[in-house]
């Protein structure tokens, strides 16, 4: 069984809960880090669990959602080992796992659907990383490292 690492703010509360019940239809071990109501909370402080199980090896994916998607999402991205895409529709979900091997999803629940929401994770969750000539580009993310 995959475990996927979920969290959102307020703005994604419901949205959250949506996909978390989907995840959970669908045999995945889900770690819900947060938040648990609409009442506003800082994104920061639940996309960094996320962003630490990945970084970590602990989760093999995550998912991470805010009202635009772009906070959790520039929040994510700060650790080495993480590969995060904003995705709004399935196709690119799609694409962010083909081509950049992205380990978290980020979406914006004010400007999405339910539905396509849940599309955005089933493409995530289902498509592969297509490997080839998309590789070198996936190494060359990271910051490089100073040669002397």
């Amino acid at each position: 069984m995959k475990k996927i690492v979920i969290a959102s703010d307020h703005a994604g509360y419901d949205l959250k809960n949506t996909i978390v019940s989907y995840l959970v239809q669908l045999g995945y071990d889900v770690d819900d880090k947060g938040t648990n109501s609409t009442e506003s909370v800082d994104y920061p402080d639940f996309a960094h669990m996320v962003g630490s199980d990945i970084n970590n090896g602990i989760a093999d994916k995550g998912i991470v959602i805010c009202g635009s998607g772009n906070g959790v999402n520039m929040t994510v991205n700060k650790y080495p080992n993480v590969r995060a895409a904003l995705c709004w529709n399935k196709e690119i979900a799609k694409l962010a796992r083909l081509h950049n091997d992205a380990n978290i999803l980020a979406l914006p629940a004010r400007f999405i659907t339910k539905e396509e929401a849940i599309d955005c994770v089933f493409e995530f969750l289902t498509t592969p990383f297509e490997g080839g000539r998309h590789i070198n580009r996936v190494k060359k993310i990271p910051i490089p490292s100073k040669q002397n």
